[in-house]
């Protein structure tokens, strides 16, 4: 990680995130936005490698931050940072491209380790969170019946496709590895989100997880 957009309207969790990226990434440049206004500004003249995106801002919600990032950086591995543990924050932030969910209420530490975990392709989710995403699959059933009847229809390529994504690899990596373009690779990406009914890498990662993909 070379470049990291922090993005919060409260000078103590400013410097809480900025401390766990700075420990968690040896050398890494942190930009910072206290508002939504000033973090487009930023998206949109200089690139990203990891974002830390807090949703309640003073001029407006993190939402719209992690979607512009989303579609002008795809490559941004995009983090919320926030006190919000309801499913309509969760799950409208990974919608937007949201690739994990941390709660502001854990140590320096233990934020660290998870930044890290990012460059091993381990989506970034406290634990509240992770165990609200498995309750939400299991408690859907027909969500679920469609989700099992989509893992079937992955293809091989698919599958192939998924298990790096859910490690964490960059779109560009993916096709270098595979032999095929970015573009081929974005469709794969958007078939594979379809069938699976998932709208984020997260859930990607959970997915590939449960399909022994990664």
């Amino acid at each position: 990680m070379k470049h990291a957009l922090l993005v919060d309207d409260l000078p103590d969790a400013l410097a809480i995130v900025e401390a766990a990226t700075l420990a968690a990434f040896e050398g890494v440049q942190c930009s910072s936005a206290h508002g939504v206004r000033e973090a487009l500004a930023l998206i949109d003249t200089q690139p990203f490698e990891l974002a830390l995106v807090d949703l309640s801002l003073g001029d407006g919600h993190g939402r719209d931050v992690i979607q512009r990032l989303s579609q002008r950086q795809p490559d941004c591995a995009i983090v919320v940072s926030t006190i919000h543990d309801d499913d309509e924050n969760l799950f409208q932030a990974l919608q937007a491209g949201a690739q994990g969910y941390l709660l502001k209420d854990h140590p320096i530490p233990w934020l660290t380790s998870q930044l890290r975990g990012i460059v091993q392709g381990q989506p970034p989710l406290s634990p509240a969170i992770a165990r609200r995403l498995l309750r939400h699959f299991q408690s859907t059933p027909s969500r679920g019946q469609h989700t099992v009847a989509g893992e079937e229809q992955l293809s091989t390529r698919e599958r192939e496709v998924l298990g790096l994504l859910a490690q964490g690899v960059r779109i560009a990596d993916i096709g270098e590895s595979l032999g095929i373009s970015r573009h081929t690779v974005g469709d794969h990406v958007k078939k594979i989100y379809r069938k699976l009914n998932i709208s984020s890498r997260a859930e990607a990662a959970l997915r590939a997880r449960g399909m022994g993909l990664a």
